[in-house]
């Protein structure tokens, strides 16, 4: 699954790939990602400006989620996973994954009782995040160059792309109602903070101990995007297999 969310130039995505990475014993090879970031100049300055914003706001941000009891960090994480179910319930319709569609809407219906604070519904099925940039990957939409913007981040032009459609496509965000408002109001910055206390050493370990943080951050985005991409040919085929294996 690609996140969403994009903190310091650094992808959700990229820290996972850091945290499934650091007990390797070889570094990712630059190499391989160098020649899909013709933007590398001004890339490298947008980078420098979000690590910038990273040490005077979501690092101090993240510092103070962290100081919160057990409870009120999983509430909040708890949040942040709910405000991204209909992305995930919209996204596997697109994908003919109405079973992973139902499941999202079912979870985001039962555990909107608590504005999603709380995990009502337990040990059932979880459906499968997703978001339009895997979308566009099931339809073998090309990712693009590397691209690094303000704010947002790391990624490709589909990803970026992609983050806005999900975006302005979230129902959150653009239901008539004052909760609704409320909800799409504080978002993204409960996402970025959660995110950023939950990931706090694997951001910290990239930013603060590489040689080159604005390189690594690109060649793990990069190979962990592509290890990611979805074929819908490949889904097909083993949703059909599966299928086969139940009548047997």
């Amino acid at each position: 699954m690609r996140a969403l969310l994009k903190i310091c130039g650094l992808g959700v995505s990229v820290l996972i790939a850091v945290g499934a990475l650091s007990g390797c014993a070889t570094a990712p090879d630059d190499t391989l990602t160098e020649n899909r970031d013709p933007y590398e100049n001004t890339n490298r300055k947008v980078f420098a400006f979000n690590t910038k914003v990273d040490d005077y706001v979501y690092e101090p941000a993240a510092k103070a989620y962290l100081k919160l009891p057990d409870r009120g960090q999983m509430m909040l994480t708890n949040f942040a996973n709910w405000t991204s179910l209909p992305s995930t319930a919209v996204n596997s319709s697109f994908q003919g994954d109405v079973e992973n569609a139902a499941i999202g809407t079912f979870e985001f219906l039962i555990n909107g009782l608590t504005l999603g604070f709380a995990d009502l519904t337990g040990d059932k099925d979880t459906p499968r995040r997703t978001n339009f940039d895997d979308t566009l990957s099931f339809y073998n939409v090309g990712q693009g160059s590397y691209v690094v913007l303000p704010l947002y981040g790391s990624g490709t032009v589909r990803s970026h792309s992609a983050f806005f459609v999900d975006s302005i496509t979230n129902p959150l965000n653009f239901a008539a109602t004052p909760a609704a408002a409320n909800i799409a109001a504080v978002n993204t910055p409960v996402r970025i903070v959660t995110f950023r206390g939950n990931n706090f050493e694997y951001i910290n370990e990239l930013k603060y101990n590489s040689l080159d943080s604005y390189a690594r951050t690109r060649s793990i985005y990069l190979q962990y995007d592509d290890a990611n991409e979805i074929d819908a040919d490949e889904n097909y085929e083993d949703e059909f297999n599966s299928f086969i294996e139940t009548q047997e």
